[in-house]
């Protein structure tokens, strides 16, 4: 700016400022050059926030809320014509969370990863049978057969494909459920939830992000297996208020992990 006054100043000379007081009649400015100065504050003023930034496009609006129960490094299905906020983008950078498109709404994931143990083992059977016919890709890690295992196993590495971002859900079966969401849960980044019937799966998910859902085999028919399965894979993360509790639970998470 200075090089630039200078030339201007060299090549035009200088004159007095017309409307100069008499106390500072000989201030002097560069004769032709402009600069007007505009608040920012105005009408004219580009949106900040993610709903009104991106209100006027229409569709789908995915935001950085939206990534809360999110492990860092795994990833979120975009549903599909849906807008990705800037902030959305800028948080997904920061946790190293991949943005994929897969063309399904949230609430329907394309992929889970389901495994259970030797009591969960026929159950298994009947929720992948479920989560085929509605169009999703099954990754099953076992175990397969009724010859006995132990269940932590299993609940490890459908665990890991949901922290990893290679499943949206995990489902686990073992006679009771409860052992199968505790060695989950010791996985970063999972929030195992035991469900036994429609109203706490939907709890899990609404009010606690839950991406991995346990299941006694010897407490559920296949029927009410199936009602709590898709009540699960049905029921999207609630409101702003579950995502500031469950980030809490994160926090705690990744004060033990560190390092």
């Amino acid at each position: 700016m200075k090089r630039v006054v200078g030339r201007v100043l060299s090549e035009r000379g200088r004159t007095r400022h017309p409307s100069a007081r008499p106390e500072i009649l000989e201030v002097e400015r560069t004769a032709g050059v402009h600069v007007t100065i505009t608040s920012a504050s105005g009408p004219d003023r580009p949106a900040t926030d993610e709903a009104s930034s991106v209100a006027r496009r229409g569709g789908e609006l995915v935001t950085a809320r939206d990534l809360v129960g999110v492990p860092d490094g795994g990833a979120y299905d975009v549903p599909s014509g849906a807008i990705v906020t800037d902030l959305a983008r800028d948080e997904a950078w920061r946790r190293r969370i991949r943005l994929e498109e897969r063309g399904a709404g949230r609430g329907a994931p394309t992929r889970v990863a389901i495994g259970s143990d030797h009591g969960g083992f026929a159950l298994k059977g009947e929720v992948a049978e479920l989560l085929r016919s509605l169009g999703i890709d099954v990754l099953d890690v076992g175990t397969r057969d009724e010859n006995p295992v132990d269940y932590p196993d299993f609940a490890r590495a459908a665990a890991e494909l949901v922290a990893r971002g290679d499943a949206r859900f995990g489902i686990v079966v073992d006679g009771a459920g409860i052992g199968s969401a505790m060695a989950a849960n010791k996985v970063p980044g999972v929030r195992a939830a035991n469900c036994w019937d429609e109203s706490t799966a939907k709890n899990a998910r609404e009010h606690n992000y839950a991406n991995v859902l346990t299941l006694g085999a010897k407490h559920l028919t296949p029927e009410q297996a199936r009602k709590v399965v898709r009540a699960f894979l049905g029921t999207a993360d609630g409101e702003a208020r579950h995502g500031r509790r469950v980030a809490k639970i994160v926090e705690i998470e990744r004060r033990y992990t560190r390092g």
